[in-house]
């Protein structure tokens, strides 16, 4: 069968359409300033974090980089919020260890990271640390675990919400160590460090940046660092794993785009969000917070997602934690 020229030509521009529409979106972004949406309320480590990458994106992109904080849900609203969003690279997730243990933790949602969102690039990695109030009469994590052990049941462990890497921290202490604690799960890292230095309770695990203020002016304690290795801020204070062999947590952060986002999007925020992170200025802030700028493609991002996935899915299960 023939075609005439001229409706062959037709055809074919038809069917380039949304390919040149997508380059054309591409090329023109950003056109309007775009939404980082933050899972947590504002004063956290995460929020904290992505302040600091917030601005000096924003003057490399040429249009504003605005924090949007959306908690609630373990992380899940702030998700769902971006699932939502058209695909045009305007709003983006602050994505973190909890949106990766939500897999598990929330098996009957319709909302899955992996599916669902396009990993752009990761931000920092960061240690936890184990926190005491100065009143427990502990200095170390062999102490730690002897008082708690001899009153059992009686020592109170808060977090910054159920089901998240503050909590899930403290359930892979209390696994490994076989302690008994109570979980008192606060809205937030703020009001659980504040009920910490109020006495409300007495050990946390909370991200480095955000309890550090905190031990430096010695409102609490630090126990230990959850990482495998030393905290540059923290350089006197041991990793868990020096008593708890096997013992390792660390904490992430990383951009994500709605799944369908074009790929010059996703490369050119990729490209930018790394150049960020390469700015002696940032890089100082991160690590002046007791943050390590994480350095690395899209596809090295993918990869820690599905790893840590398949890591806290183990925890989780093991914990018999379930939300619905």
């Amino acid at each position: 069968m023939q075609i005439r020229r001229r409706t062959f030509l037709s055809l074919a521009a038809g069917a380039a359409l949304p390919f040149a529409s997508r380059r054309a979106l591409a090329q023109g972004y950003p056109a309007r300033p775009v939404t980082l949406m933050v899972f947590i309320p504002a004063g956290g480590s995460p929020d904290l974090i992505a302040r600091i990458v917030a601005q000096p994106l924003s003057q490399r992109l040429g249009q504003a980089v605005v924090v949007d904080n959306r908690p609630g849900g373990g992380g899940n609203l702030a998700l769902q919020a971006v699932t939502r969003a058209p695909a045009d690279g305007h709003t983006l997730l602050l994505m973190a260890t909890p949106h990766t243990i939500n897999v598990t933790l929330y098996d009957k949602s319709n909302l899955d990271v992996r599916r669902d969102i396009v990993p752009v690039a990761g931000i920092n990695s960061d240690s936890f640390v184990m926190l005491v109030n100065p009143k427990l009469p502990v200095r170390t994590v062999p102490e730690f675990v002897a008082y708690t052990k001899a009153n059992p049941g009686k020592i109170n462990m808060a977090s910054s919400g159920s089901g998240n890497l503050s909590h899930l921290s403290g359930e892979l202490f209390r696994m490994m160590t076989g302690v008994e604690v109570v979980h008192v799960p606060y809205k937030g890292a703020v009001p659980a460090l504040t009920g910490l230095m109020g006495g409300e309770v007495h050990v946390m695990f909370d991200a480095l940046p955000s309890a550090l203020p905190h031990i430096q002016s010695g409102m609490l304690r630090a126990l230990a660092v959850t990482a495998g290795t030393r905290a540059r801020a923290l350089p006197d204070v041991p990793c868990i794993g020096d008593f708890v062999p096997g013992y390792a947590v660390t904490g992430w952060l990383g951009i994500g785009a709605p799944k369908g986002t074009p790929a010059d999007i996703v490369d050119r925020l990729d490209k930018e969000i790394n150049a960020t992170l390469a700015d002696p200025a940032v890089r100082t802030r991160l690590l002046d917070k007791g943050s390590d700028p994480y350095a690395g493609s899209s596809a090295d991002f993918a990869k820690l997602i599905t790893e840590e996935t398949s890591k806290w899915a183990k925890v989780v299960k093991f914990a018999g934690l379930k939300s619905e």
